[in-house]
């Protein structure tokens, strides 16, 4: 079964609205729904913001919904301008960028323990353009974490769970994909009044793209 990984109800709601619902529970405090979707069989967990949350909620959708593929979608920040605003981007790539073991063990920054690479490799979407994405558990517009993510790690965009779902999906040998919806770019203002201003843009591009990206998994 594939399974989407998404961290807010409000991200999910597009999917929702266009599925055929069998089964919706709680599990674990996340909501848990298996469905069809332009006639695939999918399920969804709902599983809050956050890498606890995000790693938490794979980990269900592995071991109890036989998840044979994470797919995780929502809403991201852009990092430079070859990202747009309302813009759908398949990650090939991702690294958590506030995990540091750089003085224990003299790897790059995003290593994690018993890894070789900062970055961890996803599986491409055809028909998206590719991005990276660094994961961290901060939303804010601090301007150190911003030349870390674009100068050390080269990211181009940032969010809070993809790079935990990519280290249980590695961990537990299941593929993982990702699709990121742009919501604010840096530099072009505060990055809470960017969200709050173009969330309906970008549900309006998620509704409009939803059975391509249905139709890609």
């Amino acid at each position: 079964m594939k399974c989407f990984i998404i961290a807010m109800e409000k991200e999910a709601a597009p999917i929702f609205e266009a599925a055929e619902i069998h089964k919706d529970y709680t599990a674990g405090n996340k909501r848990v729904v298996l469905c069809s979707v332009y006639g695939r069989e999918i399920a969804v967990v709902v599983c809050g913001v956050g890498k606890v949350n995000a790693a938490s909620g794979t980990q269900y959708a592995i071991d109890c919904l036989g998840a044979t593929e994470i797919i995780n979608l929502g809403v991201a920040g852009g990092l430079h301008g070859g990202v747009e605003v309302g813009g759908i981007y398949s990650v090939f790539s991702a690294v958590q960028y506030d995990f540091d073991l750089v003085e224990l063990n003299g790897g790059k920054i995003g290593t994690l323990d018993g890894f070789d690479d900062n970055y961890l490799p996803l599986a491409p979407t055809d028909g998206f353009e590719l991005r990276r994405v660094g994961t961290g558990d901060r939303f804010n517009d601090d301007y150190d974490d911003f030349l870390l993510l674009t100068e050390t790690l080269g990211a181009d965009i940032r969010d809070m769970e993809l790079g935990a779902i990519a280290q249980v999906c590695m961990l537990s040998n299941v593929e993982c994909r990702a699709f990121k919806i742009i919501s604010d770019i840096a530099g072009s203002g505060s990055t809470t009044e960017q969200y709050a201003k173009n969330l309906d843009t970008c549900f309006v591009s998620l509704k409009n793209n939803l059975e391509k990206i249905i139709g890609a998994v």
